[in-house]
């Protein structure tokens, strides 16, 4: 439940959302930070009038323009309500949060002094995506309310630590002693002597015990989503083109008249299966990466331990030579400890990477499970494209490539002390290591008429250096293996094998140090006979491997 946490704070204020309300890009703001970040526009001025007419605006303010993202409706994908928006010229202030916040504007001059004021917009920008929008004479009001949410948090904070605590405290919050029905908030006792004395207007107000106070928490019903253009409808059906929901009085009279609409009961159900079954694709890739961030930790362990045995051999080496060696000796030793230490860092950041992903992706399934438990159909429709979509972003980043190790725990390198004392100066690392076994790249490997194809390759994470490689196929029989070819390509062609015959074919690779153990072997057949075209030339028949072991 922890993971939750960060989708259930506003990215303004910190804290848990309060009033949340839904913007058109689907992020959610507590109703007072929207208020806070709101910023005055006028509308009879745009930047490029504002340059033409040489006004005293420096470059600052056009690169305040950009910062904000202020878009028109073609460029941002988001409608407008009332036109565009210049730059702001207010200088702006930064929350705790990174979130540029703008002070409210500083009072007019005099009627009698100055000229009528231009009429002026809000534009509020998404502190998330940084999508702007100029909001229309409803203000913050034309935003829905995402109850849903609200539930959401409410259940959070009730299924946390058993212990109230106060509110107000401003390090460590001790225990709370009361809570205030009137305004909702937990105090201990200093803090209720500070912050809640009993005179003037708080005498009238009823402190009652946390346990009872967090029960009337519980207990209190919440209010049904209803229209943001009709305050007193209700949500009764679902808008397909808007993906919205509608009261009766927006498809008779309002913008959704002529828009396809669907019952609002059903679209719940179908969204909340949709959800469902993204969730259960992000759950297949969560599992994968606890059980990939367990091979990285022993990765960990493995490299320590490969890491220790390669020091102790290499120290040993050297101490069996000449005193001119020991000057050598600290400088290889400390080449052994970057590679230590590179591995060590790969292995380690790629742990730190795919832990916070983990946590990112646990904290959005426990929010979309908690989602899916609401029984509030307009609420939940309001939010579940914009869950969904962000549960396949969230799967597809968990693709091919992230759950793969960037690094070997092996240490390919080997200690070469045979050559004569002279040549101590120039002793160096050299690849002492036999090659691993090379891999058969089944999806080209294939027979034609009475000649087979076959390719294959390094494994992906193997550095030691391959001389060549020692293709071998028995004789189509069960017989024993024999050489067909001896090089240092990695695909080769065999003419002259017997037609209706079932061959086997296995590779190795070899350098200085030796041969490497064979591959898996590949059965191959081939074709029954030689097949030809309407021209009279062999057409390509395509054998299937029949095992590969």
């Amino acid at each position: 439940m922890e993971e939750m946490e960060e989708e259930l704070k506003c990215p303004v204020c910190g804290s848990f959302y309060r009033e949340p309300i839904i913007l058109p890009c689907s992020h959610n703001l507590c109703q007072a930070c929207a208020r806070n970040i709101l910023v005055q526009t006028p509308d009879s001025e745009s930047p490029q009038s504002r340059r033409a007419s040489g006004s005293a605006v420096s470059d600052y303010d056009y690169l305040d323009l950009d910062k904000m993202s202020l878009y028109s409706e073609a460029d941002s994908g988001y409608g407008s309500y009332g036109g565009f928006a210049s730059a702001p010229t207010t200088p702006c202030q930064k929350s705790p949060n990174g979130v540029r916040v703008f002070p409210p504007a500083a009072p007019p001059p005099p009627a009698a002094l100055a000229p009528p004021p231009p009429p002026r917009n809000a534009c509020l920008t998404c502190p998330q995506c940084h999508r702007s929008l100029v909001l229309d004479e409803r203000g913050l009001r034309g935003f829905p309310r995402n109850r849903l949410l609200e539930g959401v948090i409410d259940r959070y904070q009730q299924g946390r630590a058993a212990a109230l605590r106060c509110q107000l405290c401003e390090k460590a919050p001790k225990e709370a002693a009361v809570m205030c029905e009137q305004c909702d908030v937990f105090y201990c006792d200093p803090c209720r002597l500070r912050c809640h004395p009993p005179r003037g207007p708080l005498a009238k107000h009823r402190l009652v015990p946390p346990a009872q106070g967090r029960v009337s928490r519980r207990l209190s019903p919440r209010k049904i989503s209803t229209c943001t253009d009709h305050e007193l409808e209700n949500h009764s059906m679902y808008c397909v083109q808007c993906k919205s929901p509608v009261c009766y009085q927006c498809l008779e009279e309002g913008k959704h008249s002529s828009h396809e609409v669907k019952a609002l009961g059903a679209m719940w159900k179908l969204h909340k299966s949709q959800l469902s079954q993204a969730l259960n694709g992000l759950s297949d890739r969560a599992k994968e990466a606890k059980e990939f961030l367990v091979q990285l930790r022993n990765m960990v362990q493995q490299i320590q331990e490969n890491s220790v045995e390669f020091e102790a051999c290499l120290v040993a080496q050297c101490d069996a030579l000449i005193d001119a060696l020991n000057r050598r000796k600290a400088q290889l030793l400390s080449r052994v400890n970057k590679e230590h230490e590179h591995k060590l860092k790969v292995v380690r950041d790629q742990i730190s990477h795919c832990t916070v992903k983990l946590r990112q992706t646990t904290g959005l399934m426990e929010y979309c499970l908690e989602v899916i438990k609401e029984n509030d159909p307009s609420g939940f429709l309001q939010i579940s494209d914009a869950l969904i979509r962000r549960v396949h972003m969230t799967e597809d980043q968990w693709g091919k490539g992230t759950l793969t190790p960037r690094m070997t725990t092996d240490f390919d390198l080997n200690l070469d002390n045979a050559p004569l004392l002279q040549s101590i100066h120039q002793l160096d690392f050299v690849q002492m290591k036999v090659p691993a076994p090379p891999i058969l790249q089944l999806e080209e490997c294939c027979t034609h008429n009475n000649s087979a194809t076959l390719s294959w390759k390094q494994p992906p994470l193997s550095t030691v250096q391959v001389e060549g490689y020692i293709l071998e196929l028995d004789d189509g029989n069960g017989g024993q293996f024999r050489e067909v070819y001896v090089g240092k390509e990695t695909m080769c062609t065999v003419d002259g094998l017997h037609f209706n015959s079932t061959y086997s074919a296995r590779v190795k690779a070899f350098n200085k140090s030796g041969v490497s153990p064979y591959s898996k072997t590949l059965v191959l057949q081939t074709s029954e006979g030689c097949n030809f075209d309407t021209q009279g030339s062999p057409y390509s028949q395509l054998g299937k491997y029949l095992n590969y072991n």
